[in-house]
């Protein structure tokens, strides 16, 4: 017989988790944003909220801004050294 999982316990978790990924939003910032698509969430169930909550906390870390770091700089350096013959796929042996 399989462990049912504690639905309650995996909410506290998330709210852990989403507290060290992002210090600077508050808790109520977390709960209010996950639910806002519920109208009224005073019913919800721990499942539920936990879904909402796993939901919230994947759109979170899929936006993630490359506005900065390593990456972008490198796609732009790579970006200015290409030629025509780069693009098109030619040698160039001229």
């Amino acid at each position: 017989m399989g462990r049912k999982p504690n639905n309650y316990n995996n909410v506290i978790h998330i709210l852990q988790e989403l507290h060290t990924l992002y210090p600077s939003f508050n808790m109520g910032r977390h709960i209010s944003t996950a639910l806002s698509d519920y109208n009224d969430f005073w019913g919800i169930s721990d499942k539920e909220l936990l879904f909402a909550l796993q939901k919230y906390k994947a759109k979170l870390e899929m936006d993630v801004p490359y506005t900065e770091g390593y990456e972008l700089d490198k796609i732009i350096e790579e970006g200015m050294k290409l030629s025509l013959s780069d693009v098109l796929g030619e040698d160039e042996e001229d």
